[in-house]
C-alpha cells in the first residue's frame, strides 16, 4: 500500500514539474512554432494588377470534399458568376483587417465598411463600389475624419449597418479595436455617429457619445424618419443588462430620444411600415418594442420566443425574418415576425452542414427568397464557404455557390467569413464583404469582395 502511495505522489510531482515550465518554452510549443512561423504581410494584389476578376465555374456547384449537408439540403444546378476583388486601402498590416458591418445597396451602388482593428488609434474605412465601372472609391476614413490628437483613442470598427437615409446621406455608429483602449487613459468619452453623402464624399460627426463612455456594437437608421437606433457596450465593465443600452437618436435635429438599460447586445428588428423596432434585451427576458409615435420607453410585448442575432428588411407582406445566435451550443433558429400581429413562428434550422454563427438575413424584393452565409467569425470554409438561399414559401434550404476552396486554390486567398452582404434591388446580385486570409499561420489578414450573380433560373417564384 505505501509503495503504491509512494508511486502516485512521484507521479503528482512530475505533473506539477511539467506544468510549472513556461507553455512557450516547452518541446510541443517551440515544434509548433516552426510549423507556423510568422507570415510578412503583403498587401493583397490580384493577378496582372487587375482590380476586379471573374470566375464561372461547376465546383461552385459541387459539394466541397469533406463536407456533409444536412437532410433536404439541396445544391444549385446553375453556377453563378462571380466578380472578385480585394477592398482598396489596405497597404499596411492590421490586426486583423476584419468587417463587422452589415453593408447595403443603393442607388446603384453597393457600400461596405471594413476596419484595421488596431487599437487604441486604428481607423475604419466606408468604400463604394460601382458594378457597372467595376471600380471602387473610399468614402470614409475614420481618422482622418476625427482626427484626434496623438494618444487618443480612435475607432477601428464599423459595427452598425450601413443605411441610407431619404436625405441621401449613408449613416453608421464606430466601435472599438480592442476592449481595453476604451478607458480614461486614452481619453474615451463614448463612441460616433457619423454621416457621409455619397455625391460629394463629404463625411461629418452627427453625435459624439450619444451615450457616454458606451461603444456602438449594432445599430441602423429609419431612413424615412431619420432615428438611428443603437445598441451599446460600456466602455469598461460588462457587457450585461446593466451594462448594454438602447437608444434613439434623432440625426436631423440632433436629439436623444430614448436611453435606457438593458438594450440589444447585436441586433433589432425594424418594421419599416410602422416605424417600430423590436429587440431581445441583454438579459434575455422576452422582447420590447419601441415605437417613434409614442415615444418614451420601450415595452415588453407578449409573443412567442424569438432570438435576434440577424434580421432581414421587412416584406411587403409586413414579415421579418431573424435568426438566434446558435451559440452556447445550441444550434441557430429561423424565425418569422409579423410586424401586423406581433406573432412569432419558428420555422426549425437554417443551417446546411456543420457550421451555425449567421449575422445577416437579406430578402429578395418578392420576398420570397432569403440569403444567408453561416460561419460569420470564421469557419465559414468547414462547409465549403456555403451562399445559402432559404424558400420562405416551401421552406427549403439550397445552397447556390461553394466558394471555398475554390478562392483559396486560384488566388490564393480563402473566404472565411462574413458579417456583411447586401442585395440588388432585383434580388439577382448578392454583394459580399469577407473576412478572409491568405495564410495558415495568420487569419484574417484581408478583406475581400465578391458579387454573386445568381442564375434566374435558381429564384423561381411560381
Amino acid at each position: 500500500m505505501r509503495r503504491k502511495l509512494f508511486v502516485v505522489m512521484c507521479a503528482v510531482v512530475a505533473c506539477v514539474a511539467v506544468a510549472s515550465i513556461p507553455f512557450a518554452t516547452t518541446p510541443a510549443r517551440a515544434a509548433q512554432k516552426k510549423k507556423a512561423p510568422e507570415v510578412e504581410w503583403k498587401a493583397p494584389a490580384l493577378p496582372d494588377g487587375k482590380e476586379v476578376v471573374t470566375d464561372t465555374s461547376e465546383d461552385f456547384i459541387k459539394t466541397p470534399k469533406g463536407v456533409t449537408l444536412k437532410d433536404g439540403v439541396t445544391v444549385a444546378k446553375i453556377a453563378p458568376t462571380i466578380d472578385f476583388a480585394y477592398f482598396p486601402g489596405q497597404t499596411y498590416a492590421g490586426r486583423p483587417w476584419s468587417c463587422w458591418g452589415e453593408s447595403t445597396f443603393a442607388n446603384g451602388k453597393y457600400y461596405a465598411s471594413f476596419g484595421d482593428h488596431l487599437a487604441p488609434a486604428g481607423s475604419a474605412y466606408v468604400h463604394e463600389y460601382d458594378p457597372a465601372k467595376k471600380t471602387f472609391r473610399q468614402l470614409v476614413d475614420l481618422k482622418k475624419l476625427l482626427a484626434m490628437p496623438e494618444g487618443h483613442y480612435s475607432p477601428a470598427k464599423i459595427h452598425t449597418m450601413l443605411t441610407v437615409g431619404k436625405d441621401g446621406y449613408v449613416y453608421f455608429g464606430t466601435h472599438r479595436g480592442s476592449t481595453t483602449v476604451t478607458t480614461d487613459k486614452y481619453h474615451y468619452e463614448g463612441d460616433w455617429l457619423v454621416r457621409v453623402h455619397p455625391d460629394t464624399a463629404k463625411a461629418e460627426v452627427v453625435v459624439r457619445a450619444p451615450v457616454a463612455k458606451h461603444c456602438i456594437p449594432t445599430g441602423f437608421l429609419d431612413p424615412e424618419r431619420l432615428i438611428f437606433y443603437g445598441g451599446t457596450a460600456p466602455g469598461v465593465g460588462k457587457d450585461d443588462a446593466n451594462g448594454v443600452r438602447f437608444f434613439a437618436y434623432d440625426v436631423k435635429n440632433k436629439k436623444l430620444l430614448c436611453d435606457v438599460a438593458d438594450g440589444p447586445a447585436r441586433a433589432m428588428i425594424f418594421a419599416k411600415s410602422t416605424g417600430r423596432v423590436y429587440y431581445v434585451p441583454a438579459s434575455g427576458a422576452g422582447l420590447m418594442r419601441y415605437d417613434p409615435a409614442k415615444g418614451g420607453d420601450p415595452v415588453k410585448i407578449e409573443t412567442g420566443e424569438i432570438g435576434i442575432r440577424a434580421a432581414s428588411d421587412e416584406t411587403k407582406d409586413g414579415i421579418v425574418y431573424a435568426v438566434s445566435t446558435g451559440q452556447g451550443g445550441r444550434d441557430p433558429v429561423l424565425y418569422a415576425f409579423d410586424t401586423k400581429t406581433e406573432k412569432v413562428t419558428a420555422l426549425g434550422s437554417p443551417l446546411v452542414g456543420g457550421v451555425g454563427y449567421i449575422t445577416a438575413l437579406k430578402i429578395d424584393p418578392t420576398g420570397r427568397y432569403l440569403y444567408y452565409i453561416p460561419g460569420a467569425h470564421g469557419g465559414a470554409d468547414k462547409d465549403g464557404t456555403a451562399v445559402v438561399q432559404y424558400d420562405t414559401k416551401n421552406k427549403t434550404r439550397k445552397v447556390i455557390a461553394f466558394l471555398h476552396p475554390f478562392y483559396k486554390e486560384k488566388y490564393g486567398t480563402a473566404v472565411v467569413g462574413t458579417y456583411s452582404y447586401a442585395l440588388s434591388p432585383k434580388g439577382d446580385e448578392l454583394y459580399v464583404t469577407w473576412n478572409a486570409n491568405r495564410s495558415v499561420a495568420k487569419a484574417w489578414d484581408t478583406c475581400a469582395m465578391t458579387v454573386i450573380r445568381i442564375p434566374e433560373s435558381e429564384r423561381k417564384t411560381e
